[in-house]
């Protein structure tokens, strides 16, 4: 026959376990919660020196972001893009976002015509919804 404290000693023992459930429930909801309310940035893939216009405006919602350095190089979600590939690249992405504006980031030194063809390259994918970025002044 087990003795009166050998009974109490099994119960402190079941009683020191510790019960992680709600623990994890708490981790998983701040989980959730800095998923949803983090901002997530996107960004063309290189940093371009856009030239400065006294009329510039901020635009807050741009979705497909194109940028062109200045040796002419054209980058659309961190990768380097050829020119005949804009149109299937922006038309992905206005795929995955319908309400998806284009907004180009064009070096200083970048010239006219590698913007101009983006431009086309954008309007031909069925967004007409074009932006060029500039700094403001």
């Amino acid at each position: 026959m087990r003795s009166p404290l050998a009974k109490v000693i099994q119960e402190q023992e079941e009683s020191e376990e510790i019960n992680m459930t709600p623990m994890l429930d708490v981790v998983f909801i701040l989980l959730i919660f800095f998923i949803v309310t983090a901002s997530f940035v996107k960004e063309a893939g290189i940093e371009v020196n856009r030239p400065e216009a006294a009329t510039a405006v901020k635009k807050e919602r741009a979705n497909i972001l194109v940028a062109i350095s200045d040796k002419g190089e054209i980058w659309i979600n961190k990768r380097r893009v050829d020119v005949r590939a804009v149109q299937a690249n922006i038309e992905r992405l206005k795929a995955e976002n319908p309400q998806g504006t284009v907004v180009i980031q064009a070096d200083k030194k970048a010239t006219t015509d590698v913007l101009i063809k983006v431009m086309d390259s954008a309007r031909a994918a069925g967004v007409y919804d074009v932006s060029i970025a500039a700094q403001e002044a």
